[in-house]
This record gives structure tokens, sequence and C-alpha cells, in this order.
């Protein structure tokens, strides 16, 4: 049977164990940091030779897990109340989108099946604005945007839409699953850094003297990362919660990191149509070389889109209160400036 209420969660304890998947990447560890922060027993996975920065610091029990690997999952779970399903495969450009939707559809099914088997009480699904639809005039789309086939540009667009609604179909049949839908986070910790962040430490550097103006919605990492915990405490099963900021254009977040860091603003904005043809040429070099392309076409073709979201229905149902994207860009530019990325 659907759950259609707010599910009330038992009295939750100081030191309530919760597994945090994805913890070496940059949400995921935001999330681990607020968990920890609120009093949880926080236990986060990682990948054999996964890059582990993102740990460094944090009081939590490490254990192995792999999306691919359903044998993985019972050690991680047991012993869990809680579970945040944040890990994903999150590129732009795959040449194998097999493999990718191994992970982000048929693994996490199968890893919120096992929470269940394991007795997990409530999961909070780490799905992504790119599962939702758009609107045809670039107003701000929310929970309930109409969703076209035109909107699943590339692998990871699809392969996320299949998995929330996986996600979906779980939660319908009983199980107790909140999604979160987080829009473009920026911030501190960036270590890899995401392609969101890598595009604010060139324009910082002053390597973006061109652009394509798209719209974007940012938001503080640290302010998704406080969505997923009010998702676990108020979130009714089976909805989706948008986390999200700040509507902006890409011009206009150009100028913002430039002001910021003290350097002049990309000039030149670029139409689309003419770059289609170098991102085909991109993606045929990558294809030899294995090496991600600096463009493709499906990035071409979301850049036609404004991709505008709203979060209403996150403050207004969840209390969330995310910060203004100056503030995210802030501390992303602080954060790279202390790695020694800003010179």
């Amino acid at each position: 049977m659907a759950r259609t209420g707010r599910c009330k969660l038992g009295e939750r304890k100081l030191g309530d164990r919760v597994l945090v998947t994805g913890a070496t990447g940059f949400v995921g560890a935001a999330v681990a940091r607020v968990l920890l922060a609120a009093g949880f027993t926080v236990r986060v996975t990682a990948r054999p030779g996964s890059d582990r920065r993102n740990l460094d610091g944090l009081n939590a029990e490490t254990v192995p897990l792999d999306l691919a690997d359903p044998a993985t999952f019972p050690r991680a779970l047991t012993g869990c109340r809680y579970l945040f399903h944040v890990a994903a495969d999150y590129r732009l450009w795959v040449p194998d989108e097999a493999a990718m939707r191994h992970v982000n559809v048929e693994g996490t099914r199968a890893l919120l099946r096992a929470a269940a088997a394991e007795g997990v009480e409530r999961s909070v699904y780490t799905s992504s604005v790119a599962a939702l639809g758009l609107t045809a005039d670039g107003t701000p789309a929310d929970e309930h945007t109409p969703i076209l086939p035109s909107h699943h540009v590339g692998a990871y667009k699809q392969s996320k839409y299949d998995a929330e609604q996986a996600v979906r179909v779980l939660a319908e049949d009983g199980q107790n699953i909140v999604i979160v839908n987080p829009s473009t986070p920026v911030g501190g910790g960036d270590v890899k850094p995401t392609p969101t962040g890598q595009m604010i430490l060139d324009a910082a550097l002053g390597k973006m003297p061109a652009y394509v103006d798209t719209g974007l919605n940012i938001v503080h990492v640290d302010d998704v990362a406080q969505g997923h915990l009010l998702a676990l405490q108020k979130g009714i099963s089976g909805q989706a919660y948008i986390l999200g900021a700040e509507n902006m254009m890409l011009g206009d977040i150009f100028r913002m990191v430039a002001v910021q860091a003290g350097r002049r603003p990309p000039f030149v904005r670029l139409p689309v149509a003419p770059l289609v043809p170098l991102a085909w040429a991109m993606e045929l070099v990558a294809a030899r070389t294995g090496k991600t392309p600096l463009m493709t076409r499906d990035v071409l073709k979301m850049a036609r889109k404004k991709m505008f979201f709203s979060s209403a229905r996150a403050r207004r149902e969840l209390g969330y209160a995310p910060r203004p994207a100056a503030m995210a860009i802030r501390d992303a530019l602080a954060w790279f400036r202390a790695q020694g990325l800003l010179k």
C-alpha cells in the first residue's frame, strides 16, 4: 500500500547509526558532516581504490560497498536505522552507458531492497533535478512539472529519471523512502572538483573567456546536506523535494565569481549551433582516448534550456531555508584558495 501521509519515526536516540553512501563525493561528504553534527553515529561507504580525501577528519566508520556488487550491501547496512543513498555515477559523458545504468538504476533498486531486508527504518534517496521536467518558457519547474522525452538529454539524466521511478515503485509498495532532488551544489570540499566546481574555478582563474548562456539553480552544498536531514525528519514517504536556492543565468554566475575573485568576467557569449560540430569532434577523440571531452553535444542540448527550479515545497513542508548563491560561491572560492588552487 502506498504511503500517503507523513511517516512518524520512532523516538530518535543520540547515536542512532546511519549509513551514507557516496560520502567520498561532494554532496555525500556534506551529508555525513551534517549527520555527525546532529549526533548520529555515521557509517560511510567507499569503493576499493576510490579517492577518500573527503573522508579526512570525519569521525565515521568506513566500510566497502560497490553498487555494482550487491554482495557488499548487507555488511554495510547491518545495524543501521537509516540510510542516505547519495552515491551515483555522475558524469556528463560516458563511453559505456550500460555501466552507468547498472549502477544508478539497478544498484539503487537493489540497495534499497537490501535496506528493507536489513530492517532499515527509513531511507533518503538522493535523486537530482536532472530527473525532473522543465518548463517550455524557462519559468522555474517544480516536482509536478510534466516530464517530456526531450528533457532526458544524455545517459546521466535518463539513468537518474529511471532510478527515481524505481524508487517511487518501492515506496508505493510500502517501503519508507523520501526522495530529494538537489539542483547545482556549490561550496567548500569540492575535491575532484565537480563539473560545476571546475567551471567556477576556471572562471576565478580567468580561464573562461567565453560562455554559452544557459540558466542554472545554484545552491550551497551545506544547505543541500541540511535538506537531507530535514527530509529524514519531516518528509513524506514516496514524495520528492527539490533542494535548490537561486536561479541565475550562467553569465551572471561568472560575473559574480569574477567580482569575488578580482578577475575580469567572461565577455563573449557564444551561440550554441556553431559549437555542435566541435563537440562532435571532441566526442570522437574521447571515444578513442577514453578522456572526458571538454564539451559534448548533450551538454549543448542542455544549454538550450533554462534549468530553473523552485524549492517552494521543501521550504513549506520541510522548513528548508537555503542561503543566497553569492554565499555558496564565496565559500567555494575560499576553499579553492585554501587548497592553493587560486593563485
